[in-house]
């Protein structure tokens, strides 16, 4: 048996008995919607979002995939958002799959800033694969049997579990700054797969911060999308039961092109005695043009895995829509102000 059969056996021993922590995106402005339902409608015309990401591929693969689609209704102030995401750990065998509901209410609470609060609810199914493992009694001391396994875990068939999830956000911003809190799983499912598990899945916080700062006659104002140059540094502070982390860095563009360097960790804290909390140093390239927008990401694992681990690939692409309605002065209502973060 490979050690990759061997590290996904453990994995799947070890999920009875640890909490699980959300998958997390490295271009975290390429997935508004994951990152805040605050975000919903933010583009002020409809939008389609979608996130790929594969993780530590030469260890074992954690994929984690979202699709996300809102629009912005200037007549009510709102956004709508649908979020689709499919996390899949270790080769698939542990998979689960969310489909969340947005609304967010946007208002101007001063001459150039303005506030947007969002909701989320979301159906999650959540499932173990047993296909493919090899259990201890298919091993003998020359090797693999090829028997079927008789282990007891199996007579339960596919573990699998369903329930709702809700979460909420808020975003403050003006044509040069936003910062933002959200608050994921408020209501702590459980999300346990076994009778007595009591897995409830710890509370997932998060504060986003940054600036846009023009540069060479860019006038940073959020509704001039035709040229665009300028540095962006940006922070995302994350929690979620014992473990919080850091991402931060910055982001330069210069139209079409935006160039990014990040890390993510939190040095000053240790987890355990002579573990220090390294996560990656991740590299960014982006490519926007009219409406569409692609990116490309790669973190460089920098924790005690090191580069043996594969690092992560990450892969954005977004598209907006033309606006559908369109005010009589034919342009974006001041209080239907864009959101001046950048777009990976």
């Amino acid at each position: 048996m490979g050690k990759k059969s061997i590290l996904l056996s453990l994995l799947l021993l070890l999920g009875r008995l640890t909490y699980a922590q959300d998958p997390q995106f490295t271009q975290f402005f390429a997935a508004p919607l994951y990152l805040n339902p605050a975000f919903a409608g933010s583009a002020l015309a409809p939008r389609i979002t979608m996130n790929y990401r594969n993780q530590w591929p030469a260890i074992t693969n954690y994929v984690t995939t979202a699709v996300g689609i809102d629009h912005y209704m200037p007549r009510f102030n709102s956004g709508i958002g649908l979020l689709l995401v499919n996390d899949n750990q270790g080769q698939g065998r542990i998979k689960s799959t969310d489909i969340g509901l947005q609304y967010a209410y946007q208002f101007q609470v001063g001459e150039e800033s303005y506030v947007r609060l969002g909701l989320q609810g979301s159906y999650v199914n959540r499932n173990i694969n047993y296909f493919g493992l090899t259990f201890g009694d298919q091993l003998s001391s020359g090797g693999f049997t090829g028997n079927p396994s008789s282990d007891p875990i199996l007579a339960g068939g596919q573990p699998n579990n369903n329930y709702l999830d809700f979460s909420t956000g808020g975003l403050f911003y003006s044509d040069w700054f936003w910062m933002g809190v959200s608050a994921h799983h408020i209501n702590r499912p459980n999300q346990g797969f076994f009778v007595g598990d009591n897995s409830r899945l710890p509370m997932k916080g998060s504060f986003h911060a940054g600036l846009r700062i023009p540069l060479d006659g860019f006038t940073g104002t959020a509704d001039e999308w035709d040229r665009e140059i300028s540095f962006s540094p940006a922070i995302l502070y994350k929690f979620q039961g014992k473990y919080d982390q850091l991402d931060m860095g910055a982001y330069l563009t210069y139209s079409p092109i935006t160039l990014g360097l990040w890390y993510r960790g939190l040095p000053v804290k240790k987890y355990a005695q002579n573990i220090n909390n390294h996560d990656a140093l991740a590299a960014l390239i982006g490519y926007r043009a009219d409406n569409f927008s692609i990116g490309y990401s790669y973190d460089a694992t920098v924790s005690t895995l090191g580069f043996g681990s594969g690092g992560s690939h990450e892969i954005s692409l977004s598209y907006t829509f033309d606006k559908l309605e369109i005010n009589k002065r034919n342009r974006v209502r001041r209080k239907d102000r864009k959101i001046p973060c950048p777009k990976f």
